[in-house]
């Protein structure tokens, strides 16, 4: 049993609030996963053109400044990069990213790159859902949308790494509360493609899929509906890209999830009182998502929101 929240706002004079209003919606939902939590936000710091956003996650502060300085002396770059308790975001030449891995890699092993991309940044920790979201001050942070989890470890160790929003692509991240039955068949056959994975978890799995997809020329719409027939079990998947944000349920729907949608936002739930916080609910369309339907939003280009309705 885990808890999942999304928030899409299409309203760009909310995008101050999404710190707060994800941060609550997260809180909510510690009944369903006291384990730990994790969230991705889109929006908090847009990379400049020709950069990419690298989050860094280490042991403590100064182990991730030390990689920094690192990478700095030994590669000849000049790096911001903008500490967060155990998680630290680096923006990187785009150029350099394959050098910055690398070196990564062989020089500061206890560090791992949690995501990439021009617009997210993605937090995760052991811990309750308000202390996480206290650590890296969720609250502060501002954006276009935001997913969160939170997580209850029913068939693996409670760990950092097992925490999601877990990414396998650049602004690409998805959360998951359910159990996939051939995520180590998938798991070898997207290593054939090409892609690599951290954790033995299935939801890096379904990461990796849709990613592998999206690769390969499908829209996200289109690689969730194709997600239906590949991958096998029990599901709910909200996903974030750089522009968007979408919702599926397998054909079952065994899951509980809702969603509301007003002028001003789209939003996603567990369960209901994971919404009542947020401006104008009571005036929401709330509805629950049907089985094996993909629902999803796309931001347009610059500064105004728009969302297409299922």
């Amino acid at each position: 049993m885990c808890g999942i929240v999304g928030l899409f706002l299409k309203n760009p004079a909310l995008e101050p609030q999404l710190g707060t209003l994800l941060s609550g919606m997260l809180e909510t939902m510690t009944g369903r996963g006291p384990d730990s939590a994790g969230f991705a936000i889109y929006g908090a710091g847009d990379a400049e053109d020709g950069s990419v956003k690298l989050t860094l996650r280490g042991p403590d502060a100064g182990t991730l400044s030390k990689a920094v300085s690192g990478l700095e002396s030994d590669l000849g770059l000049s790096l911001s990069a903008l500490a967060r308790d155990t998680h630290s975001v680096v923006a990187v030449p785009a150029k350099d990213e394959q050098r910055v891995r690398a070196w990564l890699t062989a020089n500061a092993p206890r560090v791992d790159v949690v995501s990439a991309g021009r617009r997210m940044e993605i937090y995760k920790e052991v811990g309750l859902p308000a202390s996480v979201a206290e650590r890296f001050d969720l609250a502060g942070m501002t954006g276009s949308h935001g997913i969160g989890h939170t997580r209850m470890a029913t068939e693996s160790a409670v760990t950092t790494n097992g925490a999601h929003p877990f990414s396998t692509g650049a602004d690409e991240c998805l959360v998951h509360n359910g159990s996939l039955s051939n995520h180590n068949d998938m798991r070898r056959r997207l290593e054939r493609e090409g892609l690599s994975f951290a954790t033995k978890n299935d939801t890096e799995v379904a990461a990796g899929y849709l990613s592998w997809r999206m690769r390969e020329g499908a829209s996200l719409k289109e690689a969730l509906e194709s997600s239906l027939t590949d991958l096998d079990g029990f599901f709910t998947f909200v996903v974030g890209t750089e522009s968007g944000f979408a919702v599926v349920r397998d054909p079952i729907a065994c899951k509980p999830a809702v969603m509301a949608e007003t002028d001003d936002y789209v939003a996603f739930g567990s369960e209901y009182r994971a919404l009542v916080g947020l401006p104008g609910i009571d005036k929401a369309r709330v509805f629950e998502p049907e089985p094996a339907r993909v629902y999803a939003w796309e931001r347009n280009a610059g500064t105004s929101q728009t969302a297409e309705r299922p």
